[in-house]
């Protein structure tokens, strides 16, 4: 029988979250059962209890930053054991058929990932995230949280670490690369820790500079306020790869012209409205302009070791799971610096 968990869900649209009670489903063959210690609070959650992406499935219970300890395998697990220290990011399913999932892409799968949360499961069951105590998932979509990383501050990298490594893997930033990182946020404040530590020359494109002493000590080498039009002139045409992790939506004319020949601006934010370019900015240094999301799962697990390898980690403000609306209020209004993470050890039901 499917056991019950205490957790915090939205009732409906652009509900203040509440106390409520889910099921998790009996460990199976190849399940891990995880007691969730952290979760990390993304905008994403935000915007989907209130339908930012669409029609939500409620009552919603938000979370895709999960990390905790294993408490009961299947029999068929071969990976973790009770103890270990893992996590859950943003999807815990996939076709497991189609060419991304057999090249380790599962975020791309061609039938759609299962997202942790707000979606539906192979059995028709609504997922529920990590505003819980527990949760049980395949191994094959469980991750191993290295020792050296905190538990509360690796949660975060869980969603906003892979949306930054993986697209800064993919476009090679490096030694001998430039690499400006738009926004220095959730997303960003992580983005700016892995270019450095990749080798890339990082600098932070941020709307002022109140943030520029944050963005130096986690291993930028130079910061730009873009509310400054002195900006844009000085460093036209300066960069191999502009990074953009902004959620509003932005007229990118102006930052496509930072780029040098060949250069590429990646987007992984998620406005809720459309964005506009003049493809004229692209032609004339044939740059282009590129989406990226999260990442498949065995890079995500090499973004983590990467992490441990360099110390990386979010830099977070813990709260209880009773301040989350308090916490959603701050988030937007932008003002947490740079991650909310729940405690879920303090949760009571």
């Amino acid at each position: 029988m499917p056991t019950t968990t205490a957790a915090y869900a939205a009732p409906s649209t652009g509900a203040k979250l509440e106390p409520f009670t889910i099921s998790r489903r009996d460990v199976r063959g190849a399940d891990v059962s995880i007691d969730i210690k952290y979760t990390g609070v993304c905008h994403t959650d935000l915007l989907q209890t209130s339908d930012g992406w669409g029609p939500g499935l409620y009552p919603m219970v938000p979370g895709h930053e999960i990390t905790g300890v294993v408490t009961e395998v299947g029999p068929q697990v071969t990976k973790f054991a009770v103890g270990d220290r893992v996590g859950v990011g943003t999807y815990i399913d996939s076709c497991g058929q189609c060419a991304p999932c057999r090249a380790g892409l599962e975020v791309y799968c061609e039938k759609g990932c299962t997202p942790t949360y707000n979606a539906k499961d192979k059995d028709g069951e609504t997922t529920q995230g990590g505003y819980s105590k527990e949760i049980v998932v395949d191994e094959r979509y469980v991750l191993r949280i290295p020792d050296s990383l905190p538990l509360d501050a690796s949660a975060p990298l869980l969603c906003a670490g892979i949306t930054t490594y993986s697209p800064l893997a993919h476009w090679n930033a490096g030694p001998g690369k430039k690499v400006a990182i738009l926004g220095m946020g959730g997303l960003g404040h992580i983005a700016i820790q892995l270019a450095h530590a990749m080798g890339a020359e990082v600098t932070v494109l941020s709307r002022t500079l109140s943030k520029k002493e944050d963005g130096l000590t986690l291993g930028a080498d130079h910061y730009y306020a873009t509310e400054d039009p002195e900006t844009f002139a000085q460093l036209a045409g300066t960069f191999d790869l502009i990074l953009c992790t902004i959620s509003g939506a932005l007229h990118f004319d102006q930052y496509l012209n930072l780029l040098k020949l060949d250069g590429t601006l990646i987007n992984v934010g998620a406005p809720d409205n459309d964005i506009t370019m003049n493809n004229w900015a692209l032609i004339p240094a044939r740059r282009s302009y590129a989406a990226s999301s999260t990442g498949g799962m065995p890079e995500t697990q090499q973004m983590l070791d990467f992490c441990a390898e360099h110390q990386i980690k979010a830099q977070i403000e813990t709260i209880e799971m009773q301040d989350i609306n308090d916490a959603f209020e701050r988030l937007d209004r932008s003002q947490v610096r740079y991650r909310f993470v729940i405690d879920m050890t303090k949760f009571q039901a």
